[in-house]
């Protein structure tokens, strides 16, 4: 089968598309995958600065989705099923075999392609809001880098979840993806603390989910209203941002981290708990997913270029079948 490799550490140079064979079913469910997502740490991984280092050659990806082949008969899943999946041993080749716990069946609202790119930002943004930030009804949430694949996914979920976001964002262009994701208002980042200042009449927003970091940091503390959270979900800006915990103390604000991975290896059933949550949204139409910009296996390096060089808008996604 065909399947993409790391098989040198020096960033999406080092990708390449090659012929590998196919895994020993082992009575796990087996998924032939219309395609797979593309995420940030898996641009990290290919330049081996991920907290999790793995040898060359290996298969990145985490996340795909496509049509069950075969399944025990104790699974819940039989062959014809459309499914999304979290392969941790890799999901950027055409077919998978998993356990049945990170087997998730789509429902029709979701295409493949949509429901490749679904898991890992989706569930994130989830876990930030629901575990980290303990969201209540009516608050308001500040998004960075909201035309990104995190950042659509956390402007959908807040939306499904009925709180009002602040969508803030490099330029009109991306102002215009945050909307087609349900902001409810989107900031430009020159000045966005300001702006928000305004459209809160002064009082800040509730959360931030923040996966930028660098020098929005400060102004994202200043933005909080009393007894607000900013919640880290990680540094795309490329600098590691510092707090002075004093600034902590003045508005009875928080900094929490949402590292949903680690999360998900001391709780690995939390993934179902939140899909039966997430599964009814999505059925209803509550819960979207637009479409990601995908690119064919053989291009594998150019969709993890868009990522590097902050070009991508909303999810990406490599797809395996013509």
């Amino acid at each position: 089968m065909r399947a993409v490799q790391v098989v040198e550490a020096i960033g999406p140079d080092g990708v390449r598309a090659v012929d590998i064979p196919e895994p020993d079913p082992a009575g796990a469910v087996v998924v032939d995958l219309e395609a797979a997502g593309v995420s940030f740490p898996d641009l990290l991984q290919t330049s081996g600065c991920y907290q999790v280092v793995r040898p060359t050659p290996f298969v990145p990806g985490v996340e795909g989705a496509g049509i069950v082949r075969e399944a025990p008969a104790d699974s819940g899943f039989r062959a014809g099923d459309r499914v999304a999946v979290l392969a941790l041993g890799g999901s950027w080749q055409q077919t998978v075999t998993v356990p049945a716990s990170t087997v998730f069946a789509l429902p029709d609202t979701v295409t493949l392609a949509a429901g490749a790119g679904f898991l890992m930002n989706y569930l994130t943004a989830h876990f930030a809001l629901t575990e980290r930030a303990r969201y209540r009804a009516g608050e308001t949430v500040l998004v960075h880098g909201a035309a990104g694949g995190l950042g659509t996914a956390s402007l959908q979920v807040a939306a499904a979840l009925g709180l009002e976001t602040v969508a803030v964002v490099s330029t009109e262009e991306k102002a215009a993806v945050a909307k087609a994701n349900r902001a409810t208002h989107t900031v430009l980042a020159a000045g966005f603390k300001d702006a928000v200042a305004g459209l809160t009449g002064g009082r800040g927003v509730d959360i931030v989910l923040d996966p930028v970091g660098g020098d929005r940091f400060l102004d994202s503390l200043r933005s909080l209203a009393s007894g607000g959270r900013h919640v880290v979900l990680g540094f795309t800006g490329g600098e590691i941002p510092t707090v002075k915990v004093n600034r902590l103390l003045l508005e009875n604000i928080s900094v929490v981290g949402a590292g949903w991975g680690e999360f998900v290896r001391e709780n690995p059933g939390y993934p179902a708990r939140q899909w039966a949550e997430l599964e009814p949204l999505l059925t209803s139409g509550a819960l979207q997913v637009a479409e990601p910009t995908s690119y064919p296996l053989e291009q594998a390096a150019d969709a993890l270029r868009s990522l590097e060089s902050r070009s991508a808008t909303g999810k990406v996604a490599l797809t395996f079948r013509p």
